[in-house]
């Protein structure tokens, strides 16, 4: 039976109506049998709010956590992503159902696979932003398969956000969405995948007053084998590069992140290409370590550094000049069509002509290791050494040792080498010894069996003739 009613309404009624009838074409009676089938199923009168205003608010001012799949599917349908125009039109009368009072706008180059969206939201600051963030997500996730959006802006204005999205690829697309929206959503996943274990860590840090050092197990390792790491894997984890590849530019600013975040220092200053680090270590050795760490790591970002330390304090300063003398030596090396007999005599007038660069230990050290290095490595071309083993590499310093005419001793026992220089020729002239032709010759050896052993080959120095000795001896041990 169908009852007829004269009712009349006011001009707010007929608004908050008004969606419900454009949705029904203007068939007013149909608009209200979906508003009293809606009240009546849900139990509420109309407009309703299950929760107080205030901690709706309040809920949507601290959600920073993209919802998921299958609650954004249910919310709105991904078979909208075909038209965005039809996507404009349900998405209003969705959130003006909900009674927020907001408008959006979905502008395109196509309405089907659009190259470029220019989306725009208004109405109640905490309700737009909600908004930006759900929209976003759906048109990015569903895009994907077909052609996928691209954040490229989000502009806040007086009255909403404009968003930008133009096509692009599905990993840009969605480290876009993680950049502009994901704030703590990666984050708070984690700390829910281990609450406990987070929950602890957290607590420590707070109650030591965030004196706590978070560093790789690997790089712990080496300090407690008393080695120098060769590296900082945070760094290329955060670069996603080997630390060979990153840029200068990036690579301080990483450094400082990571030292500072990690509790090592307590802060990193950045001036150019300088770096000051301010720590609180009262131990001598413990400071000199950690010097020699950052400049070995700058090292092998490609730069060398000077570096001071003082009570609270490690400067290091970028030698540039230093930097291009050396490369100039190594690159020469690299390019020449002489083999090992020639490059052994640059070297030899190398490090005797080694007055011409500023008497800087650390650097110094650098050139070494390089010089070893290259040295190896095309001593391997014209051998075709392929694997290194305690003989092969004997056998190689023997012949360097004999051209370079360094009078030296071996022994060979399974995977323990003795070796020993009696009188070193290059950094003795005459009766008194170049210290610093002493320290890079000896760097040279390590850069050399670095290359070939990587750090599984343990050098343990047993005299020095820069000690007082009456010759160098070294024990190298293999696994």
């Amino acid at each position: 039976m169908i009852v007829t009613k004269h009712i009349s309404l006011d001009k707010d009624c007929v608004e908050k109506m008004r969606p419900y009838v454009e949705r029904h074409q203007g068939n007013f009676s149909a608009a209200m049998r979906e508003i009293i089938d809606k009240a009546g199923k849900s139990g509420l009168p109309f407009n309703s709010s299950a929760i107080d205003n205030s901690l709706f608010k309040w809920m949507l001012t601290e959600v920073c956590t993209f919802i998921p799949d299958n609650v954004l599917n249910e919310m709105i349908d991904p078979v909208l992503i075909n038209s965005v125009r039809k996507l404009e039109g349900f998405v209003n009368f969705r959130f003006q159902d909900l009674g927020w009072n907001t408008d959006i706008s979905l502008k395109c180059d196509n309405d089907s696979f659009p190259s470029d969206i220019l989306m725009e939201i208004k109405g109640d600051n905490q309700k737009v932003k909600f908004i930006a963030c759900i929209m976003s997500q759906y048109l990015v996730k569903n895009s994907l398969e077909r052609s996928p959006l691209e954040i490229n802006s989000v502009v806040n204005f007086n009255e909403g956000i404009k968003i930008e999205l133009s096509r692009s690829n599905k990993n840009e697309a969605l480290n876009s969405l993680n950049t502009f929206f994901g704030g703590m959503d990666e984050i708070f996943k984690i700390i829910k995948g281990y609450p406990t274990f987070w929950k602890a860590i957290i607590s420590r840090h707070h109650l030591s007053n965030y004196n706590m050092v978070t560093v790789h197990r690997n790089y712990f390792e080496e300090l407690l084998a008393n080695n120098i790491p060769l590296g900082e894997i945070t760094i290329e984890n955060l670069a996603k590069k080997p630390i060979q590849e990153i840029p200068l530019v990036q690579m301080l600013p990483l450094i400082k992140e990571v030292y500072e975040t990690a509790r090592v220092v307590d802060r990193v200053e950045i001036d150019k290409d300088n770096v000051i680090l301010f720590h609180n270590y009262r131990n001598k050795d413990a400071i000199e370590k950690l010097k020699k760490i950052l400049v070995t790591l700058l090292e092998i970002n490609g730069h060398l550094y000077d570096a001071k330390s003082t009570a609270n304090m490690i400067v290091l300063t970028h030698r540039p000049d230093v930097g291009l003398k050396i490369n100039e030596v190594v690159d020469n090396l690299k390019t020449s069509n002489n083999r090992v007999d020639q490059e052994l005599l640059m070297f030899m007038a190398f490090l005797k002509g080694l007055k011409n660069i500023p008497d800087i230990p650390l650097s110094l050290t650098s050139l070494g290791r390089r010089m070893g290095k290259t040295l190896m490595q095309e001593y391997e071309k014209e051998n075709v050494i392929r694997k290194w083993d305690l003989a092969s590499f004997k056998k190689a310093f023997e012949m360097i040792n004999s051209k370079l005419r360094t009078e030296s001793e071996w022994k060979l026992d399974g995977n323990i080498l003795l070796y020993t220089v009696k009188r070193c020729n290059i950094a003795n002239e005459g009766n008194k010894l170049d210290t610093c032709v002493c320290h890079t010759s000896r760097e040279t050896f390590k850069g050399a069996l670095n290359h070939a052993f990587g750090n599984t080959a343990k050098l343990e120095i047993k005299k020095l003739i820069s000690h007082g000795d009456e010759f160098c001896q070294v024990v190298i041990k293999l696994p």
